[in-house]
């Protein structure tokens, strides 16, 4: 079985056992109403021992399922990771859609000369070591002589 994940508008609407739930995201925005699915969110929650139980027993049965998973912190203390849909309204929607574009970086001109300075050899820093020659393979290239 898949997880459902509840829709709301922040973290203790998620928690309500009432919430609506929808597996994906045209579900989601099927059933959201006069609201606009945003994104899959996930918050964290720190909560005592006693907390995270009854968080996870009570949001077991409901129609929305898989939506809470229990961590623990490097102290070993639970941390509850709490996964829906936030929705919001559709003018706020607008306004964050025609949020203004960063501008490009500008492009670099031809007066720059890094490459040149850093990478004129295969590498920054050439290597000292000299290839070993066997003087015994010299041979090998040399016609012989005739007696």
């Amino acid at each position: 079985m898949s997880h459902a994940y509840p829709l709301a508008r922040n973290i203790t609407e998620a928690l309500d056992l009432g919430a609506k739930a929808a597996r994906t995201r045209a579900d989601a925005e099927a059933i959201a109403g006069g609201l606009k699915v945003d994104s899959l969110h996930t918050e964290w929650l720190n909560l005592s021992e006693a907390d995270a139980d009854v968080q996870m027993v009570a949001n077991a049965g409901g129609i929305a399922h898989g939506f809470l998973q229990r961590y623990e912190d490097d102290k070993g203390a639970p941390v509850v990771a709490v996964t829906y849909w936030r929705l919001v309204d559709a003018a706020n929607a607008k306004k964050a859609a025609k949020a203004p574009k960063p501008e490009p970086a500008p492009e670099p001109t031809d007066a720059d000369h890094t490459d040149d300075l850093y990478f004129r050899s295969g590498r920054t820093k050439p290597s000292r070591r000299k290839r070993w020659v066997d003087p015994r393979q010299m041979d090998l290239f040399i016609e012989a002589e005739e007696a």
